[in-house]
């Protein structure tokens, strides 16, 4: 079994930038300075040291539906042999937009954003389940969404 990288440590001045920009993620620079005690440049440093580390990533989360994509669905695929090569491979098509190993009677979960009923079928049928390893999947449309949230602090 391959050790675990450790977690980097995180102090109360990191974790509270952090906590800002979960807030808001256009907050300024100087405004988090003011919040946490530190100088708007060194904000941007310590910003650009938390995205380098992949501790963090500022985004636009979009909808998709709103976007013109007709279907969003998590894929649950089981597996037969190693897990990890399964969701490599699934975390190179690019319509997977989240990849998570996951215990249980489904080893994967993989959320795919498609144009059309018919671009689905194609990503399920044609690539996800041509991958070596997968046994089968059980797909899951999404029908409405009530909760999606970024802000769930630090710990």
């Amino acid at each position: 079994m391959a050790a675990r990288t450790p977690r980097p440590h995180l102090d109360d001045v990191s974790k509270a930038i952090i906590e800002q920009l979960q807030q808001d993620g256009r907050r300024s620079y100087a405004a988090i300075g003011k919040v946490v005690g530190l100088s708007e440049a060194a904000v941007r440093q310590r910003v650009q040291r938390l995205v380098d580390t992949g501790i963090m990533q500022i985004v636009a989360v979009t909808d998709p539906l709103q976007l013109g994509f007709a279907r969003e669905a998590m894929i649950g695929v089981r597996v037969t042999g190693p897990i990890e090569p399964v969701a490599d491979a699934l975390a190179e098509l690019d319509e997977v937009s989240y990849v998570v190993m996951t215990a249980g009677s489904i080893d994967i979960l993989a959320e795919v954003i498609a144009e059309s009923d018919e671009d689905l079928l194609e990503i399920v049928s044609a690539r996800i389940r041509r991958i070596p390893g997968v046994a089968s999947t059980e797909t899951f449309v999404y029908l409405g969404l009530r909760k999606q949230i970024y802000s769930w602090g630090v710990r």
